[in-house]
């Protein structure tokens, strides 16, 4: 087997299991973490309270709390369901927006000096990860048809 051989079966094995792959990463990543809210065992628990007390402090933190993780929990499921991308993908750009707001909104929890992210610092720059792993498993959706819409 050549180099160049070698090199195309890699190819084709990445472009066939890159997107059910990132499914599950999605999936297991947004459910797992989001499980751990609705028991309040989340590690990310600290950093949460301290954005929401700087939001939303017209509810309890609990109860905020298990609604995010279940939004968080939907989230995963919805990447391993077929044909709902488009809708995972508004609520992903809310939970990225909304997740990265500390960068901003607690500077003093997330950097220790200038572009020196603290470890939550690190955790919510990783998003970065999942919005670009996100992009491409939307690279692989078919374009809408206007007539599947009129046909009813």
């Amino acid at each position: 087997m050549t180099l160049r051989t070698l090199d195309i079966h890699c190819i084709h094995f990445f472009k066939r299991f890159a997107n059910p792959f990132s499914r599950v990463a999605f999936f297991v990543i947004f459910f797992w973490f989001g499980i751990l809210k609705v028991f309040d065992l989340s590690p990310a628990s600290p950093l949460v309270k301290a954005l929401f007390e700087t939001t939303m402090p017209f509810m309890p933190f609990s109860t905020f709390m298990a609604l995010f993780g279940l939004f968080e929990c939907m989230i995963g499921v919805l990447f391993i369901i077929p044909r709902l991308e488009r809708v995972v993908l508004p609520l992903l750009l809310v939970h990225m927006i909304t997740t990265g707001l500390p960068l901003i909104l607690l500077p003093q929890v997330t950097w220790s000096g200038f572009l020196i992210p603290t470890l939550e610092g690190q955790y919510i720059i990783k998003n970065l990860a999942l919005i670009a792993a996100a992009m491409g498993v939307m690279a692989h959706l078919h374009p809408i048809h206007a007539y599947h819409f009129l046909k009813k």
